[in-house]
């Protein structure tokens, strides 16, 4: 996996684009099951309730280190997650104050 490839979920609609990665491999996910390259084969499957809470589209998401970086370009219902951990949303920087 590396910056600017594009991998839809096997459970659901949502498709993302990787902005950043680590070097050492990763398992991501989106509803439990692993992401697929945009032209595979979709499964039969729902998402997994524990990883059922939705990705929204136009979100960044991070892993705890922030070393990995999505950007949802289709939301869905299925969570992304990696190496089994959830991902967040990044949260906007303050911009500092003018007096």
């Amino acid at each position: 996996m590396k910056a600017g490839t594009r991998l839809k979920s096997a459970a659901c609609d949502t498709e993302v684009m990787v902005i950043r990665t680590r070097p050492e491999p990763v398992l991501l996910c989106c509803g439990g099951m692993e992401m697929i390259a945009m032209d595979g084969q979709k499964a039969a499957a729902e998402p997994d309730a524990a990883f059922a809470q939705g990705a929204l589209v136009g979100k960044r998401y991070v892993d705890e280190q922030d070393t990995t970086e999505l950007l949802c370009t289709k939301g869905g219902k299925g969570s992304l997650s990696l190496d089994g951990a959830l991902l967040v949303v990044k949260q906007a920087k303050a911009l500092p104050s003018s007096d």
